[in-house]
């Protein structure tokens, strides 16, 4: 029987990110891969944030929660692909024990957080869509900085009863992670204590953090759509259309992968390596791409902006 150990204590002190594949030629392959992707969503977020923050057309409710999103993919992306990247080039695949707690930290607190944020902005287009007269009153300055302050902290406290939980299991090995960062379930399986409690408390706060905001975010686009169909067409519901769109596929794509990896039973690890690559890469490239090429607003900030620079 496995002897307990406090956390500072364990037994294990680093992991092995088993990632991919061990072939010299694939590892280099996904290194260009996701280098590519990293690059490409670190670019997009950071100039979508830019463009937010400089032109004054676009200082609404909307794409200032939209500049909050772009900042925790960020956060997201950094947080995951420089050591995933460096493992592709180099044979240390290990990551320390705290290490690997604050990675997992980091990704539970921004997903939780991201899953507030998208609720947040199905509330802004309830009220802009369905209480229009109302829409500027309720949505000021100061409930907006309340509402974003509110996801962000909510994220990272709740999550924070998840890591202290996890920290405090004892592992004795083995060390090895089939996975290519510190997730829940991997990390779960290399757990020699009783971990009945913890995942009771876990599915609470993640259901919480992930399936009040999603039922939030469908009731909001459930009124928005009767609002609009119930009205003539006219430009400004194309628009609302247009924007309310944008907004449901980054949601579809986000909570469609979510589900998939963490409340479908057990699935193969490959299966679950892919999924999460779809989670953690192409969700991320979805707000730059979406917001940007499929809003006229963004797209003529960018140019007043880059012709301004230039000038």
């Amino acid at each position: 029987m496995a002897k307990l150990l406090l956390w500072n204590e364990t037994s294990v002190t680093e992991f092995i990110l088993l990632g991919f594949s061990e072939s010299c030629e694939v590892q280099i392959l996904l290194f260009v891969l996701f280098l590519l992707f990293y690059l490409v969503a670190l670019a997009g977020n950071t100039l979508l944030l830019i463009t937010v923050s400089a032109e004054r057309s676009l200082h609404t409710p909307m794409y200032f929660f939209l500049g909050n999103l772009s900042f925790l993919e960020i956060c997201y992306t950094t947080n995951i692909f420089p050591c995933m990247l460096a493992s592709f080039l180099t044979e240390a695949k290990s990551i320390s024990f705290s290490g690997c707690m604050a990675q997992f930290y980091l990704f539970g607190s921004l997903g939780g957080t991201e899953c507030l944020l998208l609720s947040m902005m199905s509330y802004d287009r309830y009220l802009a869509i369905c209480n229009p007269l109302r829409y500027a009153a309720v949505m000021s300055r100061g409930m907006c900085l309340c509402l974003a302050a509110a996801s962000w902290i909510s994220g990272f406290v709740i999550t924070l009863v998840t890591i202290l939980f996890m920290s405090s299991l004892t592992f004795c090995g083995p060390n090895e992670i089939d996975h290519f960062f510190c997730d829940f379930s991997p990390l779960l399986k290399l757990a020699c204590s009783d971990t009945y409690l913890f995942k009771k408390v876990s599915f609470f706060l993640s259901s919480t953090l992930t399936l009040v905001p999603f039922l939030l975010t469908m009731v909001s686009y459930i009124y928005i759509l009767s609002a609009i169909l119930n009205r003539p067409s006219t430009a400004g519901s194309q628009k609302a259309i247009s924007t309310c769109s944008s907004h449901l596929i980054v949601v579809t794509a986000f909570y469609g992968t979510l589900i998939v990896m963490y409340v479908v039973p057990a699935y193969e690890s490959n299966i679950s390596k892919v999924v999460s690559v779809f989670y953690s890469v192409i969700t991320l490239l979805l707000n730059p791409i979406i917001y940007t090429l499929r809003n006229k607003d963004v797209k003529r900030a960018l140019r007043k902006t880059f012709l301004r620079n230039k000038g």
